[in-house]
């Protein structure tokens, strides 16, 4: 309905009511600005809507409008909105253009932008004015706050304003009341009086005080240029002693990158031998074993007979060659161990005659 109207009063756009489905004040703000001057062409309400305070402006302006000159209630809060509840309130003035319209037969006639261009003014020459407007509207609110307190204590003050009221005046007291004001406003009169005097003095001692300040601070400013322009003694021997520095820190640097790499093969050369030394410890450890396991087995082949003897002498040259392979072995053990422990490990591969020797 609201479009159908809106098309049927003339509006140059189409309007559908996907356009409010998320707050969109730009189009209501033209709406309503469109509405108010087609009720009455020659309103003055200001199109301006950038900020928030304009936007509640113009949104109060031609609520106003509206009550007085059409004696429609329009809902500020939901034309804020800018939403599907502000159709409902602009449907309100668009209702009441339709139904003038069909009840004096006029025809739909679209307006040419000449014919908006004449609602068009220029709102710079009246900023003056409506700020002004502004400032007497918070004016009249808080004068108006005040005069509802002093109205709210107006119950307690009738009483004591009828009582003075109605007591009988006594010359000779209101006489010293009067002689007792007219002292204090004397005296107040001749302090402004005693102030005025002393201000000369004061602005004497101010102008004095400038000028010794100024002094002051040409003196410092004078100052501050010569220490600027010489070179202090010591400048050549600090330059020297930095660039010494310089040179001295390059050469920490240095060696302090060669005496880390260094750590770093130390420990890597640490870690071979440590590990070289375990394989060796671990391999004796093997040798020590298997020559203990050939010692029981002599000892038990010890009784056999003849043949026995005869199967032990093959045996033995069997045996003889394992002896010499490990006798090998144990002399590359015995290498390894000088380079680590700085002994060698000399003994015999023979066996005891007793098992505990």
């Amino acid at each position: 309905d609201f479009t159908e109207m809106m098309r049927a009063l003339g509006y140059p756009r189409l309007i559908s009511l996907e356009n409010f489905h998320t707050p969109n004040f730009m189009l209501v703000s033209e709406v309503l600005l469109w509405l108010v001057r087609r009720y009455e062409p020659q309103t003055d309400i200001p199109p301006d809507v950038e900020t928030e305070q304009d936007r509640v402006f113009f949104i109060k302006a031609v609520a106003q409008f509206m009550a007085t000159k059409a004696h429609i209630k329009l809902n500020t809060k939901k034309l804020y909105q800018a939403d599907g509840y502000a159709v409902k309130e602009l449907l309100k003035v668009t209702s009441v253009l339709y139904g003038a319209m069909n009840t004096k037969g006029v025809e739909r006639t679209d307006m040419s932008e000449e014919d908006s261009s004449k609602f068009k003014f220029d709102l710079g020459s009246k900023i003056a004015d409506l700020k002004a407007a502004r400032q007497l509207a918070s004016e009249i609110t808080s004068k108006g706050t005040s005069l509802y307190d002093l109205l709210g204590k107006e119950v307690e003050l009738r009483e004591a304003r009828t009582e003075s009221v109605a007591r009988p005046l006594e010359i000779n007291e209101a006489e010293k009341v009067m002689k007792i004001a007219i002292n204090c406003v004397l005296e107040q009169v001749q302090k402004t009086k005693d102030m005025l005097s002393n201000v000369a003095l004061d602005e004497a001692n101010l102008e004095a005080k400038i000028e010794k300040r100024k002094l002051e601070l040409e003196r410092s400013q004078k100052r501050l240029q010569t220490l600027q322009s010489v070179r202090p003694a010591f400048m050549d021997e600090y330059e020297k002693i930095e660039e010494q520095l310089q040179k001295q820190y390059s050469s920490y640097l240095e060696k302090f990158r060669n005496m880390t790499y260094m750590e770093q093969l130390l420990d890597d050369h640490r870690r071979t031998e440590q590990e070289m030394f375990e394989e060796a410890a671990n391999m004796l450890h093997l040798m020590q074993n298997r020559l203990k396991e050939e010692e029981q087995h002599l000892l038990k082949s010890g009784n056999n007979d003849d043949s026995d003897l005869e199967i032990h002498d093959d045996e033995g040259s069997d045996s003889e060659v394992d002896d010499r392979e490990i006798m090998k072995q144990h002399a590359t053990t015995g290498t390894l161990l000088q380079g680590r422990a700085g002994t060698r490990v000399v003994g015999t591969m023979q066996g005891g005659d007793t098992e505990e020797d």
